[in-house]
């Protein structure tokens, strides 16, 4: 048992993900393992939106790795970041990884605090990157001195090292001209994770509007804002605003949640600006 995973939850979830009997920690088998978790687990608030809209005091969906998991497997829900890599990170600790639990920056602004939640594996010395939320299809390889990247029209990143931290620079289904992510450090704590994801109760851009991502074949699929959005093979973007009733398809057909969590699913309403920022303190006043 490791991070509360069982045998059993390992099990099943890799029969999930299309594996007949746990494999090795390899470099070949994480290339394999993180890629079914890319086209099988999606990035997505479906259940915190449900939970914090609701204004239910227990703990944040996922933020435990069991919890997370069970509910994939029943609901095909994934979760925000810090959910996301805490089950990864448990799934490849009980598969025999070295691995650990990194913390990280989205650069929406540059004074944004550490906000992301991610996790490294480390294989005969060399480190990757393989990130629950970015979907980046393939494990991302961490070097001191040279870029790296994943090389794909629709889910594609490029990695450099500069000022001591590794820059990920990706595309978010909300912001297409891309931003970059930058690592904080590695090592984290399980109970960092959870006091991370706890944070974002009162305030988060994932409280209030629905996202989600998954990549399907050579696509990346998914919500962003009030848009469906897909990022297509050959480099192309397809975007359209969507009424409630479509976001709830999309969930079910696109992504493969159930109707039954699908259906539960808010209204979007206006991400305000977070308590912190010049335009919340200009409204307030």
């Amino acid at each position: 048992m490791n991070d509360g995973l069982t045998p059993s939850l390992q099990e099943r979830v890799l029969a999930k993900l299309g594996f007949a009997s746990a494999p090795t920690p390899t470099l070949e088998n994480l290339r394999a393992i993180y890629a079914a978790w890319c086209r099988k687990v999606p990035f997505d608030n479906v259940r915190k939106l449900i939970h914090v809209r609701a204004g239910n005091p227990g703990p944040l969906p996922g933020s435990m790795p069991e919890d997370f998991l069970e509910a994939w497997l029943k609901h095909g829900t994934g979760g925000t970041c810090w959910a996301g890599a805490g089950a990864f990170h448990a799934l490849l600790a009980s598969l025999g990884f070295n691995v650990m639990r990194g913390v990280g920056t989205m650069l929406v602004t540059p004074s944004v605090s550490p906000n992301h939640g991610t996790v490294i594996v480390t294989l005969d010395e060399d480190r990757f990157l393989v990130d629950c939320s970015i979907l980046h299809g393939e494990p991302l390889r961490l070097t001191e001195d040279a870029e790296t990247r994943v090389e794909h029209s629709a889910w594609g990143v490029r990695c450099s090292k500069r000022d001591q931290h590794w820059y990920i620079n990706w595309r978010p289904l909300h912001q297409l001209d891309g931003f970059e992510c930058r690592l904080e450090y590695f090592g984290a704590a399980q109970r960092e994770f959870q006091n991370f994801h706890e944070r974002t109760r009162s305030w988060s851009p994932f409280n209030y509007e629905v996202t989600a991502r998954l990549n399907r074949g050579d696509r990346v699929v998914g919500l962003a804002f009030g848009k469906a959005v897909s990022l297509e093979a050959d480099g192309s973007v397809r975007e359209a605003a969507v009424t409630h009733a479509e976001r709830v398809r999309i969930l079910i057909e696109d992504l493969g949640m159930s109707e039954e969590i699908a259906q539960q699913l808010p209204e979007d309403v206006a991400t305000p600006p977070p308590p912190d920022s010049r335009t919340a303190r200009a409204n307030a006043k």
